[in-house]
């Protein structure tokens, strides 16, 4: 079975906010080819969406896993679908939106 991956507003902002940090620090192609490896490593969730640590203390069905031990990615998996809630560099706080 193969997932259909989504990325939330506020993923999508996580996304915007890292390559905004990076290219400055890094940059533009080491940034950008960073946020490519991440972007594989989302998709990759269309054939293997069922990883990472259950945290139903925080939200039910809720996954994190982390990226290149700088990054956690908050999801969740339900039916055919991934959703990717955030995309969060280490120490952030988790912080949850409905959307």
């Amino acid at each position: 079975m193969r997932y259909t991956v989504r990325l939330s507003v506020a993923a999508q902002r996580d996304v915007d906010a890292l390559l905004d940090y990076l290219v400055p620090r890094a940059g533009e192609a080491i940034a950008q080819a960073y946020i490519d490896r991440l972007r594989a490593f989302l998709e990759a969730f269309q054939n293997f969406p069922k990883r990472g640590t259950v945290r139903d203390e925080i939200r039910d069905g809720l996954r994190i896993v982390g990226f290149e031990r700088s990054l956690s990615i908050a999801f969740t998996v339900e039916e055919e679908t991934v959703y990717i809630l955030r995309i969060m560099s280490g120490g952030q706080e988790l912080e949850l939106y409905e959307e």
